[in-house]
């Protein structure tokens, strides 16, 4: 009896005496915890502030960097404006004259701001900043295609465009050039001053020429309902590509407007090579 008491007192006393299991993520955040309230070192503080000032001070860089661009993008598509609105002036009479104060518009545009853009952006990732001058660079190689159209009636390609901004780069370093999509957008936007100068030389009785601008539209829309599908970032593009639609239309409308009544004035016995633009038969035979 006594045995059997005191066997089992024993075992109590040891069950007692056990240490309880422990989980090993116990043990783990208690050594966090652990290393936690030991003091940092100066080495640790100074080198965690060294890296916050220069992450700090190379934001406050890019974004000075940032407003500058959007400067100079500003500026350029200010000035190509220009040019373009010079380029609406051209007649038969006066083309040369027109053509060569645009291209030296053109050209200055060139020297003095696409010149800028290009020292900002050179030895950078300028990919990164280009939302920052992509309206810019869109609207000068809008102005850029529309002087080589009315010079030659022929497209000013990619490599031709950035084959003059070559020049405007530090030979050690990376050039900048025009990327695909931005030379695509300010092509497509081309065809809306192509569509205001057929109409304008309709008016003008310069019908040869309005028809010619629609022949070249056409085949910039046409290739481009090509290679726009293939495009993986085409949103922009897309959009687009339904405002050159309504170009192309209007052209076509007003080129098939004139032959129409052009006919039916013919048929009347209307001698005056203008009166059917007019819509009117001519009031003095």
């Amino acid at each position: 009896m006594w045995n059997a008491s005191a066997y089992a007192f024993s075992k109590i006393s040891f069950m007692a005496s056990k240490p309880k299991p422990h989980r090993l993520h116990q043990f783990a955040g208690t050594a966090l915890q652990n290393i936690s309230k030991r003091p940092r070192t100066m080495c640790t503080e100074s080198y965690m502030k060294d890296a916050f000032s220069k992450y700090a001070d190379y934001l406050n860089d890019l974004n000075e960097k940032r407003e500058r661009i959007v400067k100079a993008s500003r500026d350029i598509t200010m000035n190509s404006k220009k040019v373009i609105f010079q380029v609406h002036r051209i007649s038969s009479d006066n083309k040369e004259e027109v053509l060569k104060k645009a291209e030296a518009d053109l050209e200055a545009v060139k020297d003095q701001y696409i010149s800028r853009l290009v020292k900002e952006l050179q030895g950078t990732d300028f990919w990164k900043l280009r939302r920052a001058y992509s309206p810019g660079v869109q609207e000068y190689v809008e102005a850029a295609t529309f002087c080589k159209f009315c010079r030659t009636g022929a497209l000013l390609n990619l490599e031709e465009i950035n084959a003059t901004l070559l020049p405007l780069s530090d030979p050690s370093m990376e050039p900048l050039q025009i990327n695909v999509l931005d030379y695509l957008l300010g092509v497509a936007d081309l065809t809306g001053e192509l569509m205001r100068l057929a109409i304008g030389r309709i008016s003008d009785g310069e019908l040869e020429f309005a028809e010619k601008i629609c022949r070249f539209s056409r085949d910039i829309y046409r290739e481009l309902t090509l290679l726009v599908p293939l495009m993986e970032d085409s949103t922009d593009m897309k959009t687009k590509m339904d405002t050159m639609l309504q170009s192309v239309v209007k052209i076509e409308n007003a080129c098939f407007s004139v032959h129409v009544r052009g006919s039916e004035y013919n048929l009347l016995g209307s001698s005056d090579p203008s009166s059917f633009l007019l819509g009117v038969p001519n009031l003095e035979s």
